[in-house]
């Protein structure tokens, strides 16, 4: 099978590119296949993939709130770009989008049929994506992911770490609560979703919920760290972008499939066992 990821270069797009190792892959990068410009849909046209996998977007949330018309032309006019060619190509379309479209006013989880109602740019500009493709055709899949980390660049997991290794003591907000995700758990999600016949929006994180200070709590533990942990309220960081107080995410629709990602406690011990032993 062709398959065609762009982002490759990026946490979920390492790990795709080793979970999909045996297929045929065409691994865009930034520096060569960038998605604000029309080239990458020559690009993709060009390979006449079986799938689209668009993992490639601006996930700096406080850079979005800063850069706007960055967020805009990469999250929502880059995936027109690809979107626009994958359905030239009549390939399977999957679209990674984000908790973040959701204003974080529920509390309990997020289904697919929740009004969308971003409160910060980068939410707001992987929503515009997500209806851009909408509009180009209906095989494609739009999997809202959440609070990502993966061996490949910079993350929560690591910036806790990192902080830990210098014996800094630790604030971190506990009136945030998400689902942690591994990107290894995201990519085998879509592996097994893509030779199904099921198309359409879906939520896919890391099994049960957490705030952020007990995600790095639970970090320091699995690491054997013993730095004293503050929690702290979101007002008292000075953040350009809001963040949704409450955005866990319900995956019965997914569960339907027969497909679902690990705990979030079990996951995260896989990847600190692996940090440890890459280190």
């Amino acid at each position: 099978m062709k398959i065609f990821i762009t982002g490759s270069d990026g946490q979920l797009g390492f790990e795709l590119s080793e979970v999909l190792k045996d297929e045929q892959l065409f691994l865009g990068r930034k520096a060569e296949h960038d998605i604000t410009h029309e080239t990458i849909m020559h690009q993709i046209q060009e390979f006449h993939p079986d799938v689209v996998i668009h993992a490639a977007a601006y996930t700096d949330v406080d850079g979005c709130e800063k850069n706007r018309d960055l967020a805009h032309r990469v999250n929502a006019v880059g995936t027109s770009h690809v979107a626009l060619a994958t359905q030239k190509c009549g390939a399977k379309l999957f679209y990674i989008s984000t908790d973040y479209v959701f204003s974080g006013r529920k509390r309990t989880p997020y289904e697919e049929t929740d009004n969308p109602r971003p409160i910060n740019v980068y939410g707001q500009s992987k929503l515009e994506g997500e209806l851009f493709v909408q509009q180009c055709g209906w095989r494609y899949v739009i999997l809202r992911t959440a609070w990502l980390y993966g061996r490949r660049g910079k993350n929560f997991v690591r910036t806790i770490l990192g902080k830990a290794a210098q014996d800094e003591e630790l604030r971190v907000v506990d009136d945030q609560v998400g689902c942690p995700t591994y990107a290894r758990d995201l990519a085998q999600v879509i592996s097994a979703m893509i030779p199904l016949e099921a198309y359409g929006l879906y939520h896919a994180a890391g099994q049960g919920s957490c705030s952020w200070f007990e995600f790095a709590g639970e970090i320091l533990r699995l690491a054997g760290y013993n730095n004293r942990l503050k929690p702290i309220k979101s007002w008292e960081i000075d953040r350009p972008a809001r963040r949704p107080r409450y955005s866990v995410l319900s995956q019965q629709k997914l569960n339907a499939l027969g497909i679902s990602l690990r705990p979030w406690k079990i996951a995260l011990a896989d990847y600190i066992q692996e940090v440890i032993r890459d280190s």
